[in-house]
Formats: structure tokens, C-alpha cells, sequence
């Protein structure tokens, strides 16, 4: 079976022909437990999410903040598999038909084998995998077998990276380019800043590919904000937090369709 690159194309064309941004919603599997993490995820998707990055939780994350570390944490003490994760994306895909990458650090795919990870989340109806720490030089076998698949591997950028970089990168990747707003973790801020728009254009300047923007954003406004310049607006911390603040499961899933309601109508008002 192959992997649902070409929805993730399609809905991501789908919404710059809406001439607005799409919105791209990021929520670890496992958290606050395997079944309640699926919950979450249509709960964001009913709200308005275009695009859903499943979160496979790392005890020693280097780009998410305390916030959802605080979810991998209770992830992990639950016993969150990979299994797990593609359990995820199988059950939210089927739901729902909207597109369903994995964020990922690479040490475990690594460990369970490239062939294995890639045919598994294909065979799930995954679009792609998102990998932060993976570099270019170092991703030939990955690339090799996700295009096999039918899957996207998103890249990230960040303000640091230099156009050669850049160009690099982007030549290298395929789905969308994920541009990190600013230097540092994962997080909600009270601005995402002109640092954010730089980065887009200097990133437009070598691909063709959608450039979506994360790290920082967390309300209506930011949304809309960042949807002025960007193909797609990513937010993950905003969404955990609303999850990790809810007096139970129930409200937590009413809490981030609400959030992903508000922040949907962010992203049209770009």
C-alpha cells in the first residue's frame, strides 16, 4: 500500500487556491493515553485542522519545550509504542480522511528499522514523516524508502540555516518545508515576529514546496498573523497545553476542537 503523499499535496493546494493558509495541528500519540490521544486528534481535525502531525514521544527531546515534554513523559510512563503510533495515524486517517504525518526524532525509527517504519505507516495511510534532527547529507536511505512508500519527508529550517543551506534542504524534501520561527524549543510566545517572515521568503527563494511556519503560535491572532506569509500555520504546544489544563478528558477534547476552531479562523483571516 502505498502512503497518502498526494493528499497532503492536494489539501495543502486546496488551501492556497482558498487563498488562505492551511492549518497544521500537532498532538503526541499515547497522550493522555493511546485511546484519548485518537480522540484528540479528531477533536482538532472537527475543529479545523487541514493537516495532523502525530508526536511519537522521545525521552530526550532537543526541539519541544517543557510543555510537550510534560505529554511525552506521561506517554512514555504509559507504555506508548510505535505500534501505538501507527495505531494513531490508522485509526484518525480512517476517521477522517485527512492527511496524517509522524514527527519523529530519528534514533527510533533508526532503531526499528527504516524499511520497517516506512512500510508500517504507509501501510497506516501516514503522508509523511516530519524529521528534525535527521540532516540532509545523512537522509539518502530514509528518502529512498519513503518515496518508495508514497510518503513526504518534511525538513526543517531554521533562522540560522544560510540560503546555500537552504537550498540544500529544500532540494532534499517534499510535502511542505517546516520553518522554525525562531531559534529554540517549541513553545507558546507572545510574538512570532519578523524573524518568521524572513525565513519564509529566504526559504520561497529555493522551492516551489509550501512553507509552513511553527513554534510560537498559539491563538487567533498569531494565526492570522503568521497565514499573511505562510502556506501553513503549525501549532502544538497551544494544543497540548489546552489538553495538560483540562480537569478531565472530556473537557480537554472540547478544548482543543474550540481552540481549533478559533485558530481555523485565524488562518483565513491571513
Amino acid at each position: 500500500m502505498s502512503g497518502n503523499i498526494e493528499l497532503l499535496n492536494t489539501t495543502l493546494a486546496a488551501a492556497k487556491a482558498a487563498d488562505r493558509a492551511a492549518l497544521i495541528a500537532y498532538l503526541p500519540a499515547g497522550f493522555p493515553t493511546v485511546d484519548g490521544g485518537i480522540e484528540a486528534v479528531k477533536a482538532v481535525i472537527a475543529g479545523g485542522a487541514d493537516v495532523v502531525e502525530i508526536g511519537l514521544p522521545h525521552s530526550d527531546p532537543v526541539l519541544d519545550g517543557p510543555v510537550i515534554q510534560t505529554a511525552d513523559d506521561i506517554a512514555l510512563r504509559g507504555g506508548v509504542r510505535i505500534a501505538d503510533v501507527m495505531r494513531t495515524v490508522r485509526e484518525a486517517y480512517e476517521a477522517t480522511g485527512v492527511p496524517i504525518l509522524v514527527m519523529t526524532y530519528w534514533n527510533p525509527i533508526d532503531r526499528y528499522g527504516v524499511e520497517r517504519f516506512t512500510a508500517e505507516l504507509a501501510e497506516a495511510g501516514g503522508a509523511g514523516c516530519i524529521l528534525p534532527d535527521l540532516p540532509v547529507q545523512e537522509s539518502a536511505l530514509w528518502r529512498e524508502h519513503a518515496e518508495k512508500h508514497g510518503l513526504a519527508t518534511v525538513f526543517v529550517v531554521a533562522p540560522s540555516s544560510q540560503d546555500a543551506r537552504l537550498a540544500t534542504i529544500t532540494a532534499a524534501g517534499s510535502g511542505f518545508v517546516y520553518a522554525a520561527s525562531l531559534m529554540g524549543v517549541t513553545g507558546t510566545r507572545a510574538s512570532v515576529g519578523a524573524q518568521a517572515q524572513d525565513l519564509v521568503e529566504r526559504t520561497r527563494a529555493t522551492t516551489d514546496l509550501p512553507v509552513c511556519v511553527g513554534l510560537g503560535v498559539s491563538n487567533a491572532a498569531q494565526a492570522a498573523e503568521v497565514a499573511g506569509f505562510a502556506d501553513g500555520v503549525i501549532v502544538g504546544s497551544a494544543f497540548v497545553k489546552a489538553m495538560l489544563d483540562a480537569p478531565d478528558e472530556a473537557a480537554g477534547l472540547a478544548a482543543v476542537r474550540s481552540l481549533a476552531g478559533e485558530l481555523a479562523e485565524g488562518v483565513r483571516k491571513g
